[in-house]
């Protein structure tokens, strides 16, 4: 460490918006910057983004910032990221692979309120496999194993060339450093992921769903990376679009509700009173978030999911 001022910069997109902040080593907020995102719908219940729109959002909202800060490429320290909990598809070149009725490869993200997989959720809803019991023991369609299954019956050719699907925020992750590492907040809350377990992936269940090719098909790794850890570094292409350096961190991400929690919920973690207090999150949806030392099972609430907001604690939204 030097005696210059370090920074961090945190993205979150949302529904409609791309923003960045830039904060100082203070925790105060410098400056900050919106860019809008495109959304397209082609039908009822369909709602669709593009990553690469997203991308370009997100390089634009960091320049702007770090502009209006004025501070140096080489003070900032780390980059993080949350968002929503859409879906991502790519090819096996890494490039945008459609997940619309239209083709159109651009439009590769499946929105999180995209609602096309109703169906398919009621399927597994009614497998009543033990998973089920981290989610109040019903599957909502705006989880990922819904919206997979339907891809895989309705875009079969696309589905043939996915070779990579990531959370949008594991995305952003991968976008900026090239790591394939996907964070136990986005794994856990949306794809069926146990993990407290020492095997979080359950095969019998993705067999179950049809979906025993979707390890290869997602790139899914083994095990996912935890809050709080390092994803890795900036690229030297992603560091240039960012204007930032490629010695800037890059790190684990959450979705956007649960980053939200764990700025309201941080400082009770480890006291007394944790217990007693319950953050609400507030966007386009809104979110109710509790955090406990032990897990709690509730039919209609969603989780106990371990360690998606923070390290050895469990989470029920």
């Amino acid at each position: 460490m030097n005696d210059s001022p370090r920074y961090v910069v945190a993205v979150d997109v949302g529904t409609g918006s791309a923003r960045a902040g830039f904060f100082d080593s203070g925790g105060r907020l410098r400056s900050r910057a919106v860019h809008p995102i495109k959304i397209n719908k082609p039908q009822a219940d369909h709602a669709e983004h593009s990553s690469d729109d997203i991308w370009g959002a997100v390089c634009q909202v960091v320049r702007t910032a770090g502009g209006e800060a004025k501070v140096r490429p080489e003070e900032v320290a780390g980059i993080s990221f949350d968002a929503t909990c859409s879906l991502v598809l790519l090819d096996a070149g890494g490039r945008p692979r459609s997940a619309s009725v239209t083709g159109e490869d651009r439009w590769n993200v499946m929105v999180w309120h995209d609602h096309r997989a109703g169906s398919e959720a009621e399927e597994v809803t009614a497998s009543g496999h033990r998973v089920l019991d981290y989610v109040g023991d019903v599957m909502s369609l705006e989880m990922q194993m819904p919206k997979f299954m339907w891809l895989k019956r309705n875009l079969s050719e696309a589905w043939r060339d996915y070779r990579m699907a990531l959370d949008l925020t594991d995305f952003l992750v991968w976008r900026a450093s090239g790591a394939n590492e996907r964070s136990v907040c986005t794994l856990t809350c949306k794809w069926g992921y146990l993990a407290h377990e020492k095997i979080g992936w359950q095969e019998d269940f993705l067999n179950q769903l049809g979906l025993d090719d979707l390890p290869a098909h997602a790139a899914l790794p083994e095990q996912a990376s935890p809050i709080g850890g390092r994803a890795g570094f900036l690229t030297a292409g992603a560091a240039e679009e960012l204007a930032l350096t490629s010695d800037c961190a890059v790190g684990v991400g959450l979705i956007d509700a649960h980053a939200g929690a764990l700025g309201v919920l941080g400082s009770e973690i480890g006291g007394d009173t944790l217990d007693e207090r319950i953050a609400m999150i507030a966007g386009t949806s809104s979110c109710h978030m509790a955090l406990s030392k032990e897990p709690r099972l509730i039919k209609g609430v969603w989780g106990p999911y371990f360690g998606a907001v923070a390290p050895g604690y469990w989470v029920n939204e």
